[in-house]
């Protein structure tokens, strides 16, 4: 992922709504989940749901599919991995030794030979 990219994924992301839509996409899985319910989620009206829904999708984070009457949405995960490994490609000055740790240890932690 280039810089601007990864700009316009944080941009769209550094807004409370956003972020919690997202969040709300990536946990639902593959599936994603229709509008409404995100609307039922988040209690966002429709169109300052439809707003945050599309800066996501101009960020290219969201992706959806029209099922009859229902838009489905769900997290564009290759596109969110692209992001997380733009932010730690450098993880640890780039030391062979370093690994990023998961959530909730150090951010990073030297490997042991």
């Amino acid at each position: 992922m280039e810089s601007n990219n990864a700009l316009q994924c944080l941009t769209a992301l550094a807004h409370e709504h956003r972020l919690a839509l997202f969040r709300l996409l990536v946990q639902a899985g593959g599936e994603g989940m229709a509008v409404g319910e995100l609307a039922g989620a988040t209690g966002l009206a429709g169109a300052t749901l439809n707003h945050h829904l599309n800066q996501l999708r101009q960020a290219e984070l969201v992706a959806d599919e029209r099922r009859g009457r229902v838009i489905q949405c769900r997290a564009d995960y290759a596109r969110m991995n692209g992001l997380l490994d733009f932010l730690t490609d450098n993880c640890c000055a780039g030391s062979a030794d370093a690994v990023c740790a998961p959530r909730g240890t150090e951010s990073c932690k030297e490997t042991s030979r």
